[in-house]
């Protein structure tokens, strides 16, 4: 029987409390890794750590990606655990606000940038910062997810486009940085997806998307976490700033 792909790995996913996330926790707990769950809801992330497998070795933790005190009192809960910083990150942790341009106020605009873009930053700094400080760095990768609207845009979401776009160009930018490291920075950018943050889109607009997608539906949590399982292995040695499209032939 093969040793799987993760054993003995510490993996940090932030929003695994639910959608996307969940179902990256999953596939990772699937492939051997010890999987933190970080969300702001803890209730979510405890939801989470109950359907992996040996629920034991995982550790749920609560997170808010926009503050550094508590991304770093939720990586100190990592370390204690594991005696070990994680190598593998998913920077997952994101919210959808509906408002129109025009309408937008300001407080919208800040709150979809500082958990979306912003939280990135944070929790991958740190992270990265910890992991340099141990010999074996060199094995260590994060994914962000960044998302179809950071590219085409979407109406109604120019504040969630703007952040998705952030992440994109900053998993560039920090991946150029930390080539010597023998650390890759990835990123997906999934299309309309069937999780909790579609309810805040309505059903016309939402019809309106999935028409123009080649394959015909949504996609799956599972089939964004498959990706990103690949994106953190070894198989995918030769990737780093790379953003990998997940969204179903939209536009083809």
């Amino acid at each position: 029987m093969s040793t799987p792909i993760f054993a003995g790995k510490v993996a940090l996913v932030t929003g695994g409390g639910s959608g996307i996330g969940r179902a990256i926790c999953q596939v990772l707990a699937r492939d051997g890794a010890n999987v933190a769950v970080a969300d702001i809801n803890l209730q979510g992330a405890q939801e989470t750590v109950s359907m992996l497998p040996r629920p034991g070795d995982h550790l749920a933790v609560t997170m808010d990606v926009t503050s550094k005190a508590s991304v770093d009192s939720g990586l100190k809960a990592v370390t204690d655990k594991y005696q070990a910083p994680p190598s593998l990150l998913v920077n997952n942790a994101g919210i959808l606000k509906s408002s129109p341009f025009l309408d937008m106020a300001e407080k919208t605009f800040v709150d979809v940038l500082d958990v979306n873009l912003k939280g990135t930053f944070l929790v991958s700094q740190a992270v990265v910062k910890l992991l340099l400080q141990q010999p074996g760095a060199a094995g260590g990768a994060v994914v962000n997810i960044a998302s179809l609207a950071g590219q085409v845009g979407f109406k109604n979401y120019s504040q969630y486009a703007a952040s998705k776009a952030g992440v994109m160009a900053f998993t560039k930018s920090v991946a150029g940085e930390l080539t010597k490291t023998g650390v890759r920075v990835n990123c997906v950018l999934p299309g309309v997806t069937q999780t909790p943050l579609l309810t805040d889109i309505t059903t016309d607009y939402l019809n309106e998307v999935v028409a123009k997608v080649a394959l015909g539906r949504m996609g799956q949590p599972e089939e964004v976490a498959e990706v990103v399982a690949f994106l953190l292995s070894d198989k995918s040695s030769y990737m780093t700033g790379s953003c990998v499209e997940i969204h179903g032939g939209y536009g083809l």
